[in-house]
């Protein structure tokens, strides 16, 4: 009997800058290409992390590569970013990181001292939070190939009892919960490069979020249908992969998201919508009503979490959509980041 082969989906001439920014030409991307090829018989919405058994035992499985320029910036650098976002990917899957695995991939010409400091930044993101560096790679490109460093991870994480996160499982009337503010990570970045006669005092968030995550395990796990860090392409990215994935409309006051007024000033400025800019220390939780405000609390208690709030609900229709209400009671549809405003954040 013959197989028919995959249908292929995907239809542009080119990779574009925007198909890594993580927005509708990254979903065009993974779900045109990569998943009718590689993923043919995944029977759950991919996400961030994925979770398989192994002779009985389940565990946690994520990858990620970082590829940040300028390689140091306010609040971070690439090397505590490459341990946070893989830390906080099987975080927001349900699982406490484990071990790491670590590639760097490194320009000829760079100078040892940064190297050695990104190395001890990575050290030092590990221990605090609470993962183990077990193995990698390293690979050297030419001078000019490679923006001075590129780092790739791979990390295994133990799933945390009683998480049973499906976006599928959503139902009209949960809350949607966010754990501080959006966009310093993205316009820390772009200010950092020096391209804009801008200044403000703002610092990227990069973090683990596991601590948040574990308050929210502690009080309220059964009660959280679906959670997610909203890095590339921000909260509205993810809160639209959310809506179609659940088929149900996912409700944002406006007002309740909280947002740093340099940050708020910075997107005015330059014609950006803050839910689009990529955050590296948050993440999104979608919650049962009768326990919202239990997990609020859980979080907000937490550290990191002191600026948490509930930012929305989850209602019936328009089904597919993210739906923006002003202070104003004014509408709009909050689509998915389109084009690449920020390269090279994460």
């Amino acid at each position: 009997m013959s197989t028919s082969p995959p249908k292929i989906r995907f239809r542009d001439s080119q990779i574009e800058m925007a198909h890594g920014a993580g927005g509708k030409a990254s979903r065009r991307l993974v779900e045109g290409l990569f998943a009718p090829l590689l993923f043919a018989d995944a029977v759950e919405p991919l996400g961030d992390a994925a979770h398989i058994r192994i002779n009985g035992s389940k565990i946690a499985l994520t990858a990620d590569s970082f590829v940040v320029k300028p390689l140091r910036f306010p609040g971070g650098s690439i090397g505590e970013l490459a341990v946070n976002g893989t830390v906080n990917d099987l975080a927001v899957s349900g699982a406490r990181a484990e071990s790491l695995l670590v590639t760097y991939v490194l320009e000829a010409g760079l100078p040892t001292e940064q190297l050695e400091s990104e190395v001890r930044a990575m050290a030092k993101a590990a221990e605090q939070a609470g993962v183990t560096i077990v193995g990698g790679d390293t690979k050297v490109v030419e001078h000019g190939k490679a923006d001075r460093m590129y780092v790739t991870t791979a990390g295994v994480g133990r799933p945390i009892p009683g998480f049973a996160l499906d976006a599928r499982s959503v139902r009209t009337g949960d809350k949607v919960l966010l754990s501080g503010p959006v966009g310093d990570h993205g316009i820390t970045i772009l200010l950092a490069r020096g391209e804009l006669d801008l200044e403000a005092e703002i610092c990227s968030d990069t973090r683990s979020v596991l601590p948040m995550i574990e308050a929210l395990a502690a009080t309220t796990r059964p009660a959280v249908r679906w959670m997610r860090d909203p890095t590339r392409g921000g909260v509205a990215t993810s809160l639209n992969e959310l809506a179609r994935d659940c088929g149900l409309c996912v409700a944002v006051l406006e007002e309740l998201v909280p947002v740093r007024d340099p940050v708020r000033g910075a997107c005015e400025l330059l014609g950006l919508d803050p839910l689009h800019i990529a955050n590296e220390g948050q993440f999104l939780a979608i919650v049962a009503p009768e326990q919202a405000e239990a997990a609020l609390k859980a979080v907000s208690e937490a550290p990191g979490g002191s600026e948490c709030a509930i930012i929305g609900e989850i209602r019936e229709e328009p089904s597919g959509t993210v739906l923006g209400i002003t202070a104003y009671g004014g509408t709009r549809v909050i689509d998915m980041l389109v084009g690449d405003p920020l390269p090279r954040i994460c």
